[in-house]
């Protein structure tokens, strides 16, 4: 039992850092056919930008706090190692936690830990301003985000993924995705705002000379932005059994459903980060607790009210 558990934790992490990879190589793909590049070079970027962060000496500011940082930048891609234990990638999740909702959200919160930590202990402005607007950011999403999650578990009458993903799966049952679109667009947005992508990547910004990153190098820069598409796999794979029926699909079994469902919302996730301009924090703040909050608790309401009548 033991070495069955750690075998599906194995391909459990493998399954979140190759899709995580080829997140980056599809970005940095688009970012070449942008920019007139040799998209099939592009391919290979981040494999070579690993290369050479792991090779490059660790830089400190004067007065930094080193273990602080460094634990923050740890922590980040182990946020997203252990949200990925809760998420069904077939039949079973690796730990089918009875409140596996919870413990999703609990790891985004623990994001922000790392985050805040890695600007604090660098000792740097621009890392201080960066790990703030990230907190800022969260604060903005978070219960959108939390409201969205919400009406799939009442959908669902569990806040167990797998349950959630096993009513989708009944035959002649619609997904998720039918009764409660605005739940899943809000989702997919908080994945970009969590994951600090595209539109929503202003804690690591040009404007503040790399924000939260600005202050480290090496190995852990590495582990930071790492982190980022690892937290942003994460989240595509939750919206499978959350949202898109989980396993289900004709001919094939659970898992390759899984893949092709997570593959094709990581790829319109990384496509929509390259598309969208970024978003200025107040702005975001303004819409997200005066729209998107009042349309998340609307879409619950109504779910609710179709579970109660035997409609879901």
């Amino acid at each position: 039992m033991i070495s069955a558990l750690l075998w599906n934790i194995i391909l459990g992490f493998v399954f979140l850092g190759v899709l995580a990879y080829a997140a980056a190589a599809w970005s940095a793909f688009l970012s070449a056919r942008e920019s007139g590049t040799s998209p099939v070079a592009a391919l290979a970027g981040p494999g070579r930008e690993t290369a050479r962060l792991l090779i490059r000496q660790r830089s400190i500011t004067p007065g930094a706090d080193a273990l602080l940082a460094r634990i923050g930048t740890g922590l980040l891609p182990l946020a997203a190692l252990l949200a990925v234990l809760v998420i069904p990638l077939g039949q079973h999740a690796i730990s089918d936690l009875s409140v596996g909702v919870v413990w999703f959200n609990a790891m985004e919160v623990l994001a922000w830990a790392a985050v805040w930590m890695v600007g604090w202990g660098s000792n740097s402005i621009w890392g201080l301003v960066g790990a703030n607007r990230f907190l800022a950011q969260g604060l903005a999403y978070e219960l959108p985000h939390m409201f969205a999650l919400i009406t799939a578990a009442v959908g669902a009458g569990s806040l167990r993924v797998s349950d959630i993903a096993a009513v989708q799966e009944q035959p002649g049952h619609l997904w998720f995705v039918v009764y409660m679109p605005a739940a899943f667009l809000v989702f997919l947005l908080s994945l970009l705002a969590f994951a600090f992508f595209g539109p929503f990547n202003q804690p690591v910004g040009r404007e503040i000379a790399g924000g939260a990153a600005a202050g480290i190098s090496g190995i852990d820069r590495l582990l930071l932005l790492a982190g980022r598409y690892l937290l942003l796999t994460a989240g595509a794979a939750m919206a499978v059994p959350l949202f898109l029926g989980g396993g289900a699909g004709p001919l094939l079994p659970a898992w390759p459903w899984v893949l092709f469902k997570t593959v094709a919302v990581l790829a319109v996730l990384v496509w929509i980060g390259r598309r969208v301009p970024a978003v200025r924090m107040e702005r975001f703040t303004e819409i997200s607790w005066l729209v998107l909050l009042p349309l998340t608790i609307l879409q619950a309401l109504a779910v609710s009210i179709f579970v109660l009548v035997g409609w879901i």
